[in-house]
């Protein structure tokens, strides 16, 4: 059934539509940076975008942090929000449940196969970035904001470090949106459902007053990765950020699982 669900989805337009885009935006700030001769230091604390042109990894480096936050939200979010309402909306569920299916066997592959083709997404940035950079700026160490140059196979072991956690952070975005899939027959409903919720914590979490409290928000750690730019390297918000994703995960996944146990598709 996995590989059934993998071939149906890698063919549709809003798959090859979604990473097309998620190529295209490299391609679009290479070519800016290229043009403008890149950002200069503007005085202060300086930022990844201040050496994002220095080499390949940097311009990787620097394209993961821009598009962890909002672009691959909206592509993740797509992912995992048209899993099941699609089907329903299309009628196509109520058949696929006359089988000799489980239900909870159906909605575990339209969850892995949404979780495959998001971390596959994750993934694809900081590759294609790093491929297209290498070619445009060169193959040469990392130069660092705080810590200065790092060589290019711990920048590259950073580099991995720090995607493997933006696709850990996007199991959040992932059971969110599955979990808004299974409850409404519209697939931008449940898009929109998600892609909402992260912006709220994400402005949330700027808000100061709120003290302590914003420490339990799921996208308060998500910029912890970038701690593996400086070094050594202190990963304690990274383990605690990874520790705050479990229940941000799970709990929707099990509250997506009973909801679809007891749903009526059938009418």
């Amino acid at each position: 059934m996995i590989a059934v669900e993998i071939r149906r989805q890698a063919k549709r337009r809003r798959t090859v539509y979604s990473f097309l885009a998620l190529f295209a935006i490299p391609v679009i700030v290479l070519v800016a940076l290229l043009v403008n001769g890149g950002p200069s230091n503007r005085g202060g604390t300086p930022d990844l975008v201040d050496v994002a042109s220095s080499s390949g990894l940097n311009f990787a480096l620097f394209m993961l942090l821009a598009t962890s936050q909002f672009l691959l939200v909206v592509v993740v979010s797509l992912f995992a929000g048209d899993a099941v309402a699609s089907e329903a909306q299309w009628g196509s569920l109520r058949y696929l449940l006359t089988r000799p299916i489980p239900r909870a066997r159906l909605l575990r592959t339209k969850l892995v196969v949404a979780s495959l083709f998001a971390g596959a997404a994750v993934v694809l940035v900081p590759l294609v970035s790093l491929a297209m950079g290498a070619v445009a700026f060169g193959w040469s160490s990392v130069q660092t904001p705080l810590a200065g140059a790092l060589g290019v196979n711990t920048g590259l072991s950073r580099l991995a470090l720090g995607s493997g956690y933006v696709v850990a952070t996007m199991t959040v975005v992932v059971a969110l949106a599955f979990l808004f899939s299974t409850m409404t027959d519209a697939p931008l409903t449940a898009v929109g459902g998600a892609v909402v919720f992260v912006v709220v914590s994400e402005i949330l979490d700027q808000v100061t007053a709120l003290g302590s409290l914003r420490s339990g928000l799921p996208t308060h750690y998500w910029l912890a990765w970038l701690d593996l730019l400086v070094d050594p390297v202190d990963a304690s918000n990274m383990t605690t950020g990874l520790l705050q994703l479990v229940p941000w995960a799970v709990i929707p996944l099990a509250l997506a699982f009973w909801n679809f146990s007891r749903k009526d598709v059938l009418s």
